[in-house]
């Protein structure tokens, strides 16, 4: 392996995209990253800055551009200097931290019936 190149599973950790090493390790195992628009299902393949990494994580699809490698995982701070985010910007639609909206009902029509209330989960999509 050449000085300028790391594992990919490594970086992942040293990016702070994972907790630990083993589950960076499990997720490019399952073959959920993309280097370069290659799949990847072994941990150990190498890295160097410039390569373009394409994952989902939780809602999101990551699209991250390597700019360094890092010889020790740091604070975040530094973490975040690893890489370029190149991800779509996410809808705020799609925000899964943006609470459902509320029903309203005219003051005093006091509580919705049964037959209300199934017509306002249809309505949901509940």
């Amino acid at each position: 392996m050449a000085d300028d190149a790391i594992r990919i599973d490594k970086w992942l950790w040293h990016a702070r995209f994972f907790k630990t090493r083993t589950l960076a390790q499990s997720f490019v195992i399952g073959g959920n990253v993309r280097c370069n628009k290659q799949r990847i299902e072994k941990a150990n393949h190498s890295v160097k800055p410039g390569d373009v990494l394409t994952f989902v994580r939780g809602p999101y699809v990551r699209v991250i551009e390597i700019v360094a490698l890092a010889e020790r995982r740091g604070p975040a701070t530094v973490a975040q200097t690893l890489y370029n985010d190149l991800s779509p910007p996410a809808s705020k639609k799609d925000d899964p931290d943006r609470p459902a909206p509320v029903a309203e009902r005219e003051r005093g029509a006091g509580r919705p019936t049964k037959r209300e209330r199934r017509e306002t989960d249809r309505l949901r999509g509940d």
